[in-house]
């Protein structure tokens, strides 16, 4: 299929992946409808430019609304789904019964939706969590592929559970789908959540602010328009079961990764600092087996912080909020 022919259905489209998955999307030519219950298209803008939002077709819509999501499907003729609809970490923690109602029931309402219009719809690919494992469950350090989960939070398990509700819509219902599981995004447009706190140091670094990063250690950082790009691609796959994989990325210490930024923006190591123990999730993750669904990019590091500070400079330079991207009013 074409991309001009394809449309895409992208919920949770107004968070960072999404708002990345949405520009690589209209970039290629495909059409886009996003489907989320917030209304600030900050993001869009922020990557996209100010005229991003135009651009797509947005819906004011709660994936918690099983009609809502039928209505999506069908009105607006659509070819694909890619779901990123949830709440994240830290407001599941706060709130279970909510959390399990968008990440679980939410993501049951899709199947559901897509299963009564089956043969339509590719592969639905939505987002799992490395949060489905915890530290304990690598062997040093690494997270092998088919190793068993230990959900160390309510959110985990709710990752958990999706991939557990995938697998028997592929059985019972031939429903397909890919599942990917992120562990540590950074860039432009990740400005909430545990581990946005790399992101937000670069914006602070060009405020010429002072940012300590709330963790250690080694983690795999991943930057988000490769995440958004193994979406799209996971989408356009001829995947007829259900998969999961770990997604790849670039495995650094904190430390390297304030060096690297310094070299990026001579001075930044002299304002941005860490504290705290590493995250509570293995460091590294295996994904020998994403090469099944084709090429996936991974950009090296020190050139994923140089395109982000070229874009946030842009922005800046156009009048940026920083409040708007987790940077609070100095």
């Amino acid at each position: 299929m074409n991309a001009s022919d394809e449309r895409f259905l992208v919920t949770g489209a107004l968070g960072c992946i999404g708002a990345w998955a949405v520009k690589l999307l209209v970039d290629d030519g495909a059409t886009v409808v996003t489907f989320d219950k917030g209304d600030d298209a900050k993001r869009l803008r922020l990557v996209m430019g100010e005229d991003g939002p135009s651009r797509v077709t947005m819906l004011n819509s709660d994936i918690t609304d099983a009609a809502a999501i039928g209505r999506a499907l069908d009105e607006h003729d659509i070819t694909h789904v890619i779901h990123l609809a949830a709440l994240q970490l830290p407001f599941a923690k706060a709130n279970p019964p909510l959390g399990a109602l968008v990440n679980v029931v939410g993501t049951v309402n899709l199947f559901e939706a897509v299963k009564a219009r089956a043969g339509r719809i590719g592969p639905i690919v939505y987002a799992g969590s490395v949060a489905m494992y915890s530290a304990h469950d690598a062997v040093d350090g690494l997270l092998l592929e088919g190793a068993i989960p230990h959900p160390g939070s309510h959110y985990g398990v709710y990752k958990l559970a999706n991939e557990g509700t995938a697998r028997i819509y592929a059985a019972d219902d031939g429903v397909s789908s890919v599942g990917l599981r992120p562990l540590a995004i950074y860039g432009p447009g990740r400005d909430q959540g545990l581990t946005s706190d790399p992101s937000r140091s670069i914006l602070s670094v060009l405020l010429q602010r002072p940012f300590q990063i709330g963790f250690g250690g080694r983690t795999t950082l991943q930057f988000a328009p490769d995440v958004a790009r193994a979406f799209i691609t996971a989408a356009r796959s001829s995947v007829s079961d259900a998969r999961v994989y770990n997604l790849a990325g670039s495995l650094v210490s904190i430390d390297t990764f304030i060096e690297t930024l310094d070299r990026v923006v001579p001075g930044a190591a002299e304002l941005v600092t860490h504290q705290g123990p590493a995250l509570a999730f293995p460091a590294d993750v295996e994904s020998v087996s994403l090469t099944e669904l084709g090429e996936i990019h991974v950009t090296p590091l020190e050139d994923a912080i140089s395109q982000s500070v070229a874009l946030y400079r842009e922005r800046l330079e156009q009048g940026l909020d920083p409040a708007e991207h987790g940077l609070p009013d100095a």
